[in-house]
């Protein structure tokens, strides 16, 4: 990157506006940070970084993002450790996946190390309102179609804006952990198959509608998508299932997102001894586990959340006791503790400024 370009950056003034907006019990991701970090590709190349007040961006009506959905993003934290230390945690997983969403989405692709730049050095910029442990910074990578072509249903975007969000956020679990009600669907997927690998939010807006259903319908949390009947994922989420000393999860294909999170909590379960099976299998055998077992979801923002119940076929099941199980809390204390600096990085996933 050839530099950057600053606005509105009275470090001061952003801390005493954080703290008067601040509110621990506000939605994930609700709150932002004043600055964000915006760039431009166009006539083959990307512009300089600039950093700016957070706010609304103007793009042309015709833009090919709202026509044709040529948008990708990220989402990842940042956490203040103990010694007061920023430390991102496995960012380059993150920009590794964006830079695959950029291609399956034929956008054009960040550079690497711009992208890096831009997000250490928004980081940097908003360190004063990183909470301090449960909390973190939620950073937001976005990219957007942005060549203004009404008739580009089959040409991809030329042009594009790639921005840079941050937002505080604080304990997912402000009440407790409390076991989440899964319907499982087995007859819908949630999004195409061949882009069930891109994180781009056709596919989160395809699996909002049959989501709102059961709710209404069942009064559940989540849908756990089964297409044929083998278990995949959820609307957002990775699904794990648990025992004592076993780990399994669905192996990955580009039906599903493969998760910065499910990755982790593999490699730890590993390293903590459990036996890590990643295959196919069926509802049949997923409801057999949970008799005695644990199930849980995967994902950024809650790292891993207990199941208590499945809906199927008319009928609840317990997930072994209800509750959120006790190998459930254990695989997340261990990565939180690794996230929040109370437990050795050894294998090197923080990003220190």
């Amino acid at each position: 990157m050839n530099g950057v370009v600053l606005r509105g950056l009275a470090q001061n003034n952003i801390v005493r506006q954080y703290r008067r907006m601040v509110n621990k019990n506000a939605p994930f991701g609700s709150v932002l940070a004043d600055t964000m970090a915006i760039a431009h590709f166009y006539d083959g190349s990307w512009s300089v970084a600039e950093f700016r007040k957070t706010g609304p961006i103007e793009i042309h009506p015709a833009a090919h993002v709202l026509h044709y959905g040529s948008e990708c993003f990220e989402g990842f934290k940042a956490y203040r450790h103990p010694d007061g230390s920023i430390n991102i945690f496995r960012m380059e997983k993150h920009l590794a996946r964006m830079q695959q969403s950029a291609r399956l989405l034929v956008l054009p692709a960040p550079d690497p190390l711009q992208l890096q730049q831009m997000i250490m050095t928004l980081i940097d910029l908003v360190r004063n309102i990183v909470p301090e442990a449960p909390g973190a910074l939620y950073i937001r990578p976005l990219l957007i179609g942005t060549m203004a072509n009404i008739g580009a249903a089959a040409t991809p975007s030329t042009e594009a804006s790639l921005i840079i969000l941050a937002s505080p956020v604080w304990d997912y679990f402000t009440v407790g952990m409390n076991p989440l009600k899964i319907l499982v669907e087995e007859h819908i997927q949630r999004c195409a198959q061949h882009l069930g690998i891109a994180k781009t939010g056709g596919n989160y807006a395809a699996a909002m509608g049959p989501t709102l259903v059961a709710r209404r319908e069942y009064d559940v949390d989540q849908v756990l998508f089964c297409p044929d009947g083998n278990v995949q994922e959820t609307g957002a989420a990775n699904f794990i299932l648990l025992r004592k000393g076993r780990l399994l999860t669905r192996s990955l294909d580009n039906s599903f997102l493969h998760g910065v999170t499910r990755d982790s909590l593999l490699v730890l379960a590993s390293d903590m001894g459990y036996s890590v099976e990643e295959r196919v299998f069926g509802i049949q055998e997923m409801l057999e586990w949970v008799q005695t077992g644990e199930a849980a979801l995967a994902g950024t923002a809650a790292v891993l959340a207990g199941v208590g119940t499945l809906v199927h076929g008319g009928r609840k099941y317990k997930v072994g006791t209800g509750e959120v199980g006790v190998e459930t809390r254990r695989l997340r204390s261990a990565l939180v503790a690794v996230q929040q600096g109370e437990a050795s990085d050894t294998h090197h996933w923080l990003t220190r400024l």
